[in-house]
Parts: structure tokens; C-alpha cells; sequence
């Protein structure tokens, strides 16, 4: 009998260094998990409905970045912007997808440029980048979350 207490009384004090053991606060797990994040990735690219069925994710990214450029193209190649600036052949234009679905068209130009009527051009861009197709946008962890890139815009086929 004297073994037993002995041995549940060293059982009992052995186990006590468990109860002494720090459980993290919830705001050292929350910076962990947030460090833990890499910031500069989407779980999932924004999409246009027709590349919703593509299941792969590269193939789905690539579907939609070819269909926003031809959209892009189709709107301004319709415009004066070849006759206003016949050596501009390509513009690039920040694209940025905002987690409530809506986009918002910038061009961009070289630090440099002095060559182009920039407030014209932006005008131009605004009037006719209209009237896109529904674009869900990018997912992080779930959530919808606003994205941004550069692309480079053929105005002239020639």
C-alpha cells in the first residue's frame, strides 16, 4: 500500500510540471500565424466567369490575364489614341481589382515622358474601359482582397 501512495504521490508531483507549461496568448499566436503569411501571393487570382470552370490555377490565371488584355485592346482599338500618338504602339496600364468586384484602369508612363498628353490619354482610358465583363475578385485565405498588376497594352497591329 505504501508503494502505491508512494507511487501516486511521485505521479501526481511529476504531472504538476505539465499544469506549469505557458500556453501562448492569443496575440503571439496571431503575430506567428501573420508572419506566417506571405502577403505577396493570392490563394486564387481574380477571374472572369468564363475562366471559372478551368480547375487548374496557372491555366485559370492565364485565361484570365488573355481575356482582360483582349478586352483591353478591343476597347481602345476603337479609339483615337493610334491616330492622336502614331508611334505608340503599346501602353501599360495598372489594373486593380478591388475586393467588391469594381476595377480601376491607370495608365502608366516612363518618369521621363514628356511626349504624351497624360490627362488626354487617362480620359481616354476612363471613357472607354467601361462595361466589363463581372470579374470576381482575388481570394486570400478566403477573403476577397484587392490586386494590382501592370499590363502592357498593343494599341497598334500593324
Amino acid at each position: 500500500m505504501k508503494k502505491i501512495i508512494s507511487l501516486l504521490l511521485l505521479l501526481l508531483i511529476t504531472s504538476c510540471q505539465y499544469f506549469d507549461m505557458q500556453v501562448p496568448s492569443k496575440k503571439e499566436l496571431l503575430d506567428k500565424e501573420m508572419k506566417s503569411i506571405n502577403w505577396n501571393e493570392v490563394d486564387e487570382y481574380p477571374s472572369f466567369s468564363e475562366c471559372e470552370k478551368i480547375k487548374d490555377k496557372s491555366t485559370r490565371e492565364r485565361c484570365f490575364f488573355e481575356l482582360l488584355t483582349q478586352t483591353i485592346q478591343e476597347k481602345l482599338s476603337i479609339d483615337t489614341l493610334a491616330i492622336l500618338y502614331p508611334e505608340l504602339d503599346t501602353i501599360e496600364v495598372k489594373v486593380t481589382v478591388f475586393p467588391n468586384a469594381t476595377m480601376e484602369f491607370e495608365p502608366q508612363f516612363p518618369k521621363d515622358s514628356v511626349a504624351y498628353d497624360k490627362v488626354k490619354i487617362d480620359s481616354i482610358l476612363h471613357s472607354r474601359l467601361i462595361d466589363f465583363p463581372k470579374v470576381n475578385p482575388a481570394i486570400k485565405r478566403g477573403i476577397p482582397v484587392k490586386t494590382q498588376f501592370i499590363l502592357p497594352v498593343i494599341i497598334k497591329t500593324e
